[in-house]
């Protein structure tokens, strides 16, 4: 699957840090039923590998990906745990590399005009800006535009589901990532019903 197919497939990729494994597959299950199909399952915590593969096991409609990928020999191992996807913070020649070897799309992160054009020269046309409102936010994806038409996005970094919408107008902007579908006290107290209406509310935002 190509990784634009992904991007275009949710508004909204949730970013999940797993703190308990019996949380990944009700969590998933949980957000696929409202709607929101593509998942960052982030290695922030112990359990970030162990919680793809039972997602990847038991949840098949959904689109598993790894976050915060910061190590080369991080990519090998998100892909055969059943990753598709990675997601990075930022942009290294060693990460590079290690995307290509390991064939696990890659979706870096960049915060500059700069790294865009960067990250732009080596392969990569779908990056996350990243952190997206400290960088700039929406002025910032609407100025990089002009210079840089054929680059898509993912903002990521303090984005709300009430700005949300305003990121997903930009005509550069294929999804957004958050953390707002999946809040620790909701997900602690395993009250899936309410991860669900999160989802089905943010699997409404796709611009027009």
């Amino acid at each position: 699957m190509k990784l634009i197919d992904i991007m275009h497939a949710s508004p909204v990729i949730p970013v999940i840090a797993i703190d308990d494994p019996a949380h990944a597959v009700p969590l998933a299950s949980a957000l696929v039923a409202g709607g929101i199909r593509v998942l960052e399952i982030t290695l922030r915590t112990a359990h970030g590998l162990a919680a793809i593969r039972a997602i990847t096991a038991q949840v098949p409609q959904a689109i598993v990906g790894v976050g915060t990928l910061t190590q080369p020999e991080e990519f090998a191992a998100a892909r055969d745990a059943g990753a598709l996807f990675g997601v990075a913070p930022g942009l290294t020649p060693a990460l590079i590399a290690a995307a290509k070897q390991s064939g696990l799309p890659l979706l870096p992160g960049v915060m500059t005009p700069s790294e865009v054009m960067a990250a732009r020269e080596v392969g990569f046309q779908q990056l996350k800006l990243f952190p997206a409102v400290p960088a700039g936010g929406v002025g910032m994806l609407n100025a990089i535009a002009g210079p840089l038409p054929d680059v898509r996005f993912c903002p990521t970094g303090g984005i709300t589901i009430d700005s949300a919408p305003h990121f997903l107008a930009c005509k550069n902007v294929a999804c957004v990532g958050g953390s707002w579908l999946t809040p620790k006290d909701v997900v602690h107290a395993g009250d899936w019903r309410k991860i669900t209406e999160l989802a089905r509310a943010a699997s409404t935002l796709r611009k027009s």
